[in-house]
């Protein structure tokens, strides 16, 4: 390695340490923010369990519950930043027009992820936890420790936020002449099985109905990802076929 090629190697990891230094400082400041609202942002996160008595059997697991939550309402809160963060730092090696639809996919990050998320609270969880909790009551009372739930929700709420921004990507992809449409059509039946063992990984129930809940809206995301692609993947060559129209 040439010493230009180590000082710049250098360079790099220093400026990915100084944002991942400004990211964690961030992190800790959002998430005393959100601690401080912890007790209304629990009270949503149960209300999909209806009637359940949430109960806590340890001392320290109800100080517990609410550092997950404030933890994942910061990292929410703190997700812009981290976004930019990252956008900056791999700045240098795109062009003005990449950059452009970086800046565009922005806003649709952030909405694709809040559809995400309402879609788990208010579509899948309330079937969830009633079959969750309904499966064996017969045989058992149910007594739902209050972290075991809120660990549950959360990590459903995120993975499903984070799922719902296939379209956002796929299109971005395609943009840039990374996929194409044909590529995506042509791995549809890997998509939609991939979305049923997917959805097995993400829903808390053995339930195909649940499960179903979850595998056919990311069908859906897919073939919108294709359609997405299609649109973008067509603007992209339209001027490259223009211009050797042009010049013949």
């Amino acid at each position: 390695m040439s010493k230009d090629k180590k000082h710049t190697v250098i360079g790099h990891l220093l400026e990915l340490r100084q944002r991942l230094f400004w990211s964690a400082i961030v992190l800790v400041i959002t998430t005393i923010l959100s601690f401080v609202f912890t007790k209304q942002i629990l009270h949503f996160l149960i209300a999909p369990a209806g009637h359940i008595n949430l109960i806590f059997t340890e001392m320290t697991e109800m100080l517990g519950t609410y550092m997950i939550v404030a933890l994942a309402g910061g990292i929410v809160l703190a997700m812009p930043f981290f976004v930019y963060q990252i956008i900056m730092f791999v700045s240098p090696a795109l062009t003005r027009q990449e950059k452009k639809y970086i800046y565009f996919a922005l806003p649709w990050i952030a909405l694709m992820f809040a559809g995400g998320v309402a879609f788990g609270y208010y579509v899948l969880l309330p079937p969830a936890m009633k079959f969750l909790v309904s499966f064996g009551s017969d045989i058992a009372t149910p007594q739902i420790k209050i972290g075991n739930y809120i660990s549950l929700v959360t990590r459903l709420l995120l993975a499903i936020g984070v799922v719902f921004e296939l379209p956002v990507v796929t299109t971005f992809l395609a943009r840039l002449g990374i996929i194409s449409p044909q590529t995506l059509a042509r791995q549809r039946k890997w998509a939609i099985i991939g979305a049923f063992v997917l959805a097995a990984f993400i829903t808390p129930t053995v339930d195909p109905i649940n499960q179903s809940l979850v595998a056919v809206p990311l069908v859906v995301l897919y073939e919108m990802s294709i359609w997405l692609a299609k649109l973008v993947y067509r603007r992209r060559t339209e001027p490259v076929a223009t211009s050797a129209s042009t010049t013949s």
